[in-house]
């Protein structure tokens, strides 16, 4: 490609705020609830405002609209479009399906719907839901600096914000800065100047990888250690991470320890050496302990607001930002912020959510771990309670969903013949590992009824990737295309 010029999936991704905004609302406002928020993908270089240039035209509708007075669809009627359907060689011997309406919820299709199944990355659904009920979706997480034990000493303190950045040209856009924290410190510290930088990731407990996790994830580029301090997701190069993103490559090298990477950075900001940097613990604050005493803040900076991290996980499918959700949903029920405190939060959370947990298992957040089970009837009845107005703020998981044939994860999918009518119909996060296969969210059908719908198969042939998308695609676009009636 020339050098300059841009490519569609770019152009695409550029607009994509704005599309967001005006239309993806996605004919939920027909069943109580308006998604009108924008989705993360933002301008990567315009510091982070995400605001649509005046000479951009402005963007067509890419999503159906739904009536909540179209007919729906009937169970036999359902049926008869998917039962060729789920029965593909491509899928394995083992697909489960969950086909919902949205406005009644009743169930139009059942195929192993109550079975848990490997979900891959479709967990992060449950991720986004159960940490936007814990901790509401304008909830920010803080990484603080407090002053050491000794004059100079600078304790950088994790709390558990993936995104946080070094300065304005980090990965996420908006993300909150190390060099705002380091200007803060200096102002704090007065005439003390720095000399030594002390990261406190302690807040985290357990393993930094996962059970049931492949082998080449830690190193594969999708995943991460996961400790409570890093920058970009623990990204080694935010910048080409940022020029591959764009070309449609979510892979990138990570850095092997996060913490100490972020405290380096950190350092070279405070003009403190990098050999000055260690792993430690912040100084226990007395009560009658003085301004500019040990353990008293520094300066503080602020992540985005937990709405704008789900749409960033979900849109992106980012593994390293849904670890550090799932750890944000112990934390707020008090249970140490691991892989087993957060998989038993998630699912406390979804239990009282109402949602059917019989054969729920959470070994991760992110679906990277084969040690997950989720059913396709939890998958439509989070859908359901999310579209319903209940829990209003449950809908903004619909924010970052991708759509079929234009972005996310989808922004190449649904291009096959028998698969097309799905494209603007179609609403959803993928999953995939391999052998694994899985898809769940929203579709409105040629009548205009929305449809909840979820296919999980975990026994796919090992080699059928591309063949396996193409078989699911044409589930949901059957849906898509017909009244089912």
């Amino acid at each position: 490609m020339p050098a300059g010029s841009t490519s569609p999936n770019r152009s695409r991704r550029w607009l994509l705020p704005a599309v967001l905004a005006s239309v993806v609302v996605l004919a939920l406002a027909a069943v109580g609830v308006a998604v009108a928020q924008p989705g993360p993908v933002a301008q990567w270089r315009d510091g982070g405002a995400g605001e649509q240039s005046a000479a951009e035209p402005a963007p067509a509708a890419v999503l159906a609209t739904a009536d909540t007075n179209a007919p729906e669809p009937t169970a036999g009627g359902v049926r008869a479009a998917l039962d060729p359907l789920v029965s593909a060689s491509a899928l394995g011997d083992r697909v489960n399906v969950s086909v919902t309406d949205v406005v009644t919820g009743a169930t139009l299709y059942g195929q192993g719907a109550d079975d848990g199944t490997v979900p891959a990355s479709v967990t992060k659904l449950v991720t986004g839901a159960t940490v936007l009920a814990a901790r509401g979706p304008g909830h920010r997480i803080p990484t603080r600096a407090v002053a050491g034990a000794t004059p100079g000493e600078v304790v950088l303190i994790g709390g558990g914000d993936p995104t946080l950045a070094v300065d304005r040209n980090g990965f996420y856009p908006g993300a909150a800065r190390l060099d705002d924290l380091a200007e803060q410190v200096k102002t704090a510290l007065g005439g003390t100047a720095p000399t030594r930088v002390v990261v406190d990731s302690s807040l985290y407990t357990g393993p930094v990888h996962a059970p049931g996790w492949d082998d080449d994830i830690p190193s594969g580029g999708y995943g991460a250690a996961i400790t409570a301090l890093m920058t970009d997701g623990a990204r080694s190069d935010p910048e080409k991470a940022k020029r591959d993103h764009d070309d449609g490559s979510h892979a990138a090298e990570r850095v092997e320890e996060p913490d100490l990477h972020a405290g380096r950075a950190f350092a070279q900001l405070l003009g403190v050496p990098t050999d000055a940097v260690e792993l430690g613990a912040a100084p226990e604050v007395g009560p009658d302990a003085t301004a500019g005493a040990s353990g008293g803040e520094l300066g503080v900076v602020q992540s985005l607001p937990m709405v704008r991290l789900v749409d960033i996980m979900i849109s992106d499918s980012d593994n390293v930002v849904a670890e550090a959700l799932a750890r944000q949903v112990a934390l707020a029920r008090g249970q140490p912020a691991s892989f087993t405190g957060a998989g038993e939060s998630m699912e406390a959370v979804a239990g009282e959510l109402g949602l059917p947990v019989d054969g729920l298992t959470f070994a991760d957040g992110s679906g990277l771990s084969r040690a997950n089970r989720i059913s396709p009837s939890l998958l439509t009845e989070l859908i359901a309670l999310a579209g319903d107005g209940s829990r209003p703020e449950l809908a903004t998981i619909f924010g970052g969903l991708p759509v079929a044939a234009w972005s996310g994860t989808l922004v190449d999918r649904y291009t096959d013949a028998a698969a097309k009518a799905g494209a603007g119909m179609v609403r959803a996060k993928t999953g995939t590992l391999t052998g694994v296969h899985a898809i769940a969210g929203v579709v409105t059908t040629a009548d205009g009824r929305l449809l909840g719908f979820a296919v999980l198969t975990d026994k796919a042939p090992a080699d059928g990737l591309e063949k396996a998308r193409v078989a699911l695609d044409r589930i949901a676009a059957a849906l898509a295309a017909c009244g089912c009636r």
